[in-house]
């Protein structure tokens, strides 16, 4: 199993406190089928609580999936900074999704080396 940031999530967590423990976490609770809605075209919802927060005032992640064995974290925000989402955004996310659960081996080690992409180390 992969995990990944974009740099786009990077630039919208940078001020949070999530952890990429955190991200394994949640990666792990999807896995066994926990997620939180699911937005079709590849993304799906998960809330993450951060530490004295839980996940009622913890983040809102949007992940790009395959529910197996490629997890991209793309947007994320604190439900204390913003409410919600547009639908607009939403749908620009589901392409993003449709686009990087399409790379293969070949273009995913080109996003790494460019740093569109991170990969998150699991130990």
């Amino acid at each position: 199993m992969r995990i990944f940031k974009t740099r786009y999530f990077e630039k919208w967590m940078r001020n949070s406190e999530l952890t990429d423990e955190a991200l394994i976490q949640a990666v792990a609770e999807m896995h066994q089928g926990l997620i939180d809605a699911d937005l079709g075209s590849g993304l799906v919802k998960k809330r993450i609580g951060i530490a004295g927060r839980g996940k009622r005032g913890g983040a809102r992640t949007l992940v790009a999936t395959n529910k197996d064995d490629r997890w991209y974290f793309v947007y994320g925000f604190e439900k204390n900074v913003v409410d919600n989402i547009s639908h607009k955004a939403v749908a620009g996310l589901q392409d993003l999704a449709s686009d990087l659960l399409s790379l293969d081996d070949s273009q995913i080690n080109a996003a790494l080396h460019s740093k569109v992409i991170e990969e998150i180390d699991r130990g």
